[in-house]
């Protein structure tokens, strides 16, 4: 294990001479039940991002508010963060829970066209722990630690 050779085809998306990962021998297809509980998982979390989403675009909103009223003087208040901070910290937030959440609409149409559980770089079954671990993972191991 491990010392098997890298095939040097390319991978459809990856460009000429990208290296193709070994197979993993125990890597098995994923059941129906298995299916039933990733699609669950991801939906569950869909709901969980929508939801928080939802509250930072709250928070977001009610800190540009705050920023165009021309009295709201934050930059000289000791006692807290800045409007312009607080923007800064909420727009990232917000920008991680969006990436996240196009994650999980990606693995949701995976599952739609039966490719879920496949790595999209080298084709192999990610692994029933792994999609377990992290529903909308696209690599299986051997391709996450080489990108």
């Amino acid at each position: 294990m491990g010392d098997e050779p890298v095939s040097d085809e390319p991978v459809s998306g990856q460009g000429e001479g990208a290296a193709v990962p070994p197979a993993m021998p125990d890597a098995i297809p994923l059941t129906d039940a298995q299916l039933a509980h990733l699609e669950a998982a991801l939906r569950r979390q869909r709901e969980s991002l929508d939801a928080e989403l939802r509250r930072m675009t709250g928070s977001l909103a009610d800190v540009r508010e705050a920023r165009s009223d021309a009295s709201a003087d934050d930059e000289h208040d000791p006692e807290g963060p800045t409007l312009s901070s607080e923007w800064s910290r909420i727009a990232g937030v917000t920008d991680g829970l969006a990436r996240s959440s196009a994650e999980v609409d990606a693995a949701l149409e995976r599952l739609a066209a039966g490719t879920y559980g496949a790595c999209i770089r080298c084709g192999q079954p990610i692994g029933f722990e792994r999609l377990d671990a992290l529903p909308s993972a696209a690599l299986c191991i051997t391709c996450a630690r080489l990108v």
